[in-house]
């Protein structure tokens, strides 16, 4: 065979479309979400991360602790069937409305910093939308079951449906639970701002912080809202690749 029969052979060779190609590297434009994702993701954590360990720095001009503080919320907000107690770990705080218990991580209930100042009166925050009976709050909680699950059994589904040939049925209820828990997440959004805003308002109209400290609690809060749009990202990607997979298949 002459040197010319090579050159026309490898022109006259079709060339690969785009979708072959795709396929052959296993990618899929979906999965561009999903990066994008995990960079918002790992950008809000640092994000976050360092505004709390700029204004945890902050000492607070009276001295007042994370639980004086957010006794002093409740007591102003005219609350008075909810105990305040301490919980180990850092940035574990949390509301329960069940048990009308509001827990600061020793991080936050000891700390005379303005930024754990700020977490407390964000938690206060919940405590407020509970006992004005705040409808988004509401629906959240009544939610939690089905994203409790859909965080569990999601990806377990989707596994199981691969491993039986690629059961369509089973990976779409999977991508199901995937949505329920993400579904949880965005309805949690609108009710941690309002936590915040309200955090802020009782800030700014009591006597707790100087009218200098009032925006950097602003900013700690500001950061601590990517904490939840992070969460939002989490699931997302996991959305995607799953939906990914399926269209490979299809």
């Amino acid at each position: 065979m002459l040197a010319g029969e090579y050159v026309k052979i490898a022109i006259n060779k079709p060339i690969l479309s785009i979708k072959e190609l795709q396929a052959m590297f296993f990618w899929d434009p979906t999965y561009l979400l999903v990066i994008i994702g995990m960079a918002i993701a790992g950008w809000a954590s640092a994000y976050v991360n360092s505004t709390y360990r700029k204004y945890d720095q902050f000492t607070s001009r009276k001295g007042i602790t994370g639980t004086d503080a957010a006794k002093y919320i409740l007591a102003q907000s005219g609350i008075t069937d909810v105990s305040v107690t301490t919980i180990s770990g850092n940035l574990t705080d949390n509301y329960n409305g069940q048990t009308k218990v509001l827990s600061l991580s020793e991080a936050t209930a000891d700390s005379t910093s303005v930024a754990a100042i700020g977490v407390a009166a964000h938690e206060c925050g919940h405590a407020v939308q509970d006992h004005v009976n705040y409808q988004p709050m509401r629906i959240r909680t009544r939610l939690v079951p089905a994203a409790n699950l859909g965080s569990t059994m999601a990806f377990p589904i989707i596994l199981v449906g691969v491993l039986l040939s690629w059961n369509q049925t089973l990976i779409n209820i999977g991508i199901a639970l995937f949505s329920l828990a993400l579904l949880f997440q965005l309805v949690t959004l609108p009710v941690e701002f309002n936590a915040s805003h309200r955090a802020i308002q009782i800030l700014s109209d009591g006597d707790l912080l100087t009218p200098e400290e009032v925006p950097m609690v602003r900013k700690v809060l500001g950061a601590a809202a990517l904490t939840y749009g992070r969460r939002c990202t989490r699931h997302l990607p996991a959305i995607t690749a799953s939906a990914a997979v399926v269209r490979r298949q299809s």
